[in-house]
């Protein structure tokens, strides 16, 4: 068990802390708005990512995108909300001294932006079905897998969080503030695009 829990684990990191649609926007979101008040939008995608890994633990997911015609439509949904996210991001204006009124990413915007990662599901279907916690009791070895990734994944988006937030000085200069802006617009879409193709 312990080998299966350190490769686990190992998996887990790996899998949660790449570049994808979540870990970009909280980057993002701690460079335009700083660590503290990113916290409200870190808590939606880790209750997201619980709610990905109870659907995926259950087979609820393979069920309905195995429904005719479903795929495609979530596959559209996901990718039109990846671009509204890209844009926001590439046009959010530089900070000033009013940032503290603009609107930040909330709760429900991270847990929405989880159900609807494409990364999200390969990723947990990768860990759920590639590793054994508990043999012969597959309620309990879901919920340590729920219980492990669950942490991983608050501290690998802490970590994003906070280097996201390291940038916020160059957030102030206009062109930088463009020019890194449109840099995790691009990179936020490339990432759909290669957990889509995946």
């Amino acid at each position: 068990m312990q080998e299966g829990l350190v490769g686990f684990a190992l998996a887990g990191v790996a899998l949660a802390g790449s570049p994808g649609p979540a870990t970009l926007s909280l980057a993002a979101t701690g460079a335009a708005f700083g660590a503290r008040r990113g916290l409200g939008y870190l808590a939606g995608l880790v209750a997201g990512i619980v709610v990905v890994m109870a659907v995926t633990a259950s087979g609820v997911a393979g069920l309905l995108l195995a429904v005719p015609g479903a795929a495609p439509v979530v596959g559209l949904l996901a990718a039109a909300y990846f671009v509204w996210l890209a844009w926001r991001i590439a046009t959010a204006p530089p900070l000033d001294d009013e940032t503290a009124s603009r609107r930040r990413p909330s709760f429900a915007g991270g847990v929405f932006l989880q159900l609807v990662n494409p990364k999200a599901y390969a990723a947990m279907a990768a860990l759920f079905s590639g590793f054994v916690l508990v043999g012969g009791q597959p309620a309990l070895d879901a919920l340590a897998k729920i219980g492990l990734l669950a942490a991983i994944i608050v501290a690998v988006n802490l970590a994003w969080l906070n280097a996201g937030a390291a940038l916020t000085r160059c957030f102030r200069d206009p062109r930088t503030n463009r020019a890194i802006n449109l840099g995790f617009a691009v990179l936020l879409l490339v990432s759909v695009g290669v957990a889509l193709a995946l």
